[in-house]
């Protein structure tokens, strides 16, 4: 697999080898890093829209029902979320397949990146992928310094986007407060990882990230194998852990699937119950909200994985 290798500001950017693996996969030993669930609580941060796609933000702890395992759940707290601290990892295809729509790619992060952060409250980082994974910039809340490392980005070869999600999310953003959000820009293809997409899905799992993908499949591929497997893979990621993939039919609404996500991160409720089920046998918990008005639609994560005894979990 791919290791991180940073490029800093002045220096060469060095491209890592896909054939090296960081010291044991964090998903393997991830029993410790649980998402959002302690011993006592489990909390859901979801979004709800209506049939046209608007953002519902005026319903009640009393509109909820919440599920696990297809059993109802006594809901203790209820809140709606408007202004979370954000922690986002954009991850960057730049194999050789988008040469020529990374012009389009950067304008759009770097308009991203000045209309939502909000400075010594979110942080983000850039990272590119191809047949490598490299960081191109570090945590920041410092929009300019993103931007400057979006401009940087250049194609390459190859494609490892599971290995670049597994990263991000085990090296990077486990352990980091607020909202904790992968937006991908990518047209869903893989063919240099050495983890699997249920490895990849299941650390983000078990760190309550939540992913957002843009693809950019053009329209010269719509319909074909290629282009039917990447929507594939990006609907995957986003639907199991509560996020959601844009498929814009031209480049140049690239920058409206970046508005419609930083809407939706502003636009959230949080749900949180005591689980009925308190064993701690570390397996994986199915997740369902259903709301009373049959109009609208909420959108959350679909489970989690309840902690073993004995380990360390986050609230």
């Amino acid at each position: 697999m791919s290791s991180f290798v940073a490029a800093q500001r002045g220096q060469p950017q060095q491209k890592s080898q896909p054939q090296q693996r960081p010291a044991e996969a964090p998903a393997k030993a991830a029993d410790d890093q649980t998402i959002s669930v302690n011993v006592d609580l489990v909390n859901i941060l979801f979004t709800v829209a209506d049939k046209k796609g608007k953002f519902v933000t005026n319903l009640r702890k009393d509109d909820f029902r919440v599920f696990e395992d297809e059993k109802a759940q006594n809901i203790t707290n209820f809140s709606s979320e408007t202004d979370l601290p954000l922690t986002i990892a954009l991850l960057v295809d730049t194999s050789g397949s988008i040469r020529d729509k990374l012009k389009f790619e950067q304008e759009a992060a770097i308009e991203f990146f000045y209309s939502t952060l909000q400075r010594t409250k979110d942080r983000a980082l850039i990272i590119s992928f191809d047949s490598g994974v490299d960081l191109l910039q570090d945590f920041t809340d410092d929009p300019e310094k993103l931007a400057d490392a979006v401009r940087k980005i250049r194609a390459g070869g190859g494609t490892s986007l599971y290995d670049a999600v597994y990263l991000s999310v085990t090296q990077k953003l486990v352990g980091q407060s607020g909202r904790r959000i992968v937006i991908l820009i990518t047209d869903g293809d893989d063919n240099s990882s050495r983890v699997s997409l249920t490895e990849t899905l299941e650390a983000a799992q078990r760190n309550d990230v939540t992913i957002y993908a843009i693809s950019t499949n053009s329209t010269a591929y719509f319909g074909s194998k290629e282009q039917e497997r990447g929507d594939k893979t990006l609907k995957k990621f986003s639907e199991e852990t509560g996020g959601k993939a844009f498929f814009p039919l031209k480049l140049q609404d690239l920058a409206g699937s970046f508005l419609d996500i930083h809407d939706e991160l502003r636009s959230q409720y949080q749900i949180g119950y005591r689980p009925s089920n308190a064993r701690m046998d570390g397996t994986f918990r199915r997740i369902r909200i259903d709301l009373a008005d049959k109009r609208f639609k909420p959108r959350a994560r679909t489970g989690y994985y309840m902690p073993k005894a004995g380990a360390t979990s986050q609230k």
